[in-house]
C-alpha cells in the first residue's frame, strides 16, 4: 500500500497489524540518551520508516500522519515537534546507536 504522497506502507493491508505498523504509544518526544532505551527497542521500525520517508523526500506532515499516526492539520506544532524528535533519534540510531546493539550482541 502507498500513501497519497507515495510513502510505502510496507505492503500492509488496511486493518492488518504487524511489525511494520507503528505502535499506538508514540511519545511526544523520543528519548534523549546515549544508550538504547526500551522505547527505542519498541520503535526500531518507526525509526527505519522515518529514515526511509526522509530519503524519499516525503513531506514531514505526511510522514507524521502515516508513520507516527498524528494529525498535523489538527495540531501542527505538536506533530512537527514529535516528528522532528523521532527523526533526530532515528538519525542517532543510524549513526551511533546501532553500534551499541552490535556490542550488546557480541558481549559474552
Amino acid at each position: 500500500m502507498t500513501s497519497a504522497t507515495g510513502i510505502v506502507v510496507l505492503g500492509i493491508k488496511q486493518g492488518e497489524r504487524d511489525m511494520a505498523t507503528p505502535p499506538a504509544d508514540i511519545a511526544d518526544e523520543a528519548p534523549l540518551s546515549d544508550a538504547i532505551t526500551p522505547y527505542d527497542e519498541a520503535h526500531f521500525v518507526v525509526y527505519l520508516r522515518l529514515l526511509d520517508a526522509e530519503a524519499d523526500g516525503a513531506d514531514w506532515r505526511e510522514a507524521a500522519k502515516v508513520i507516527l499516526r498524528l494529525d498535523p492539520a489538527a495540531d501542527p506544532e505538536h506533530a512537527r515537534r514529535c516528528w522532528e524528535s523521532h527523526l533526530q533519534r532515528a538519525r542517532w540510531m543510524a549513526k551511533s546507536g546501532y553500534r551499541r546493539l552490535l556490542e550488546a550482541a557480541n558481549a559474552p
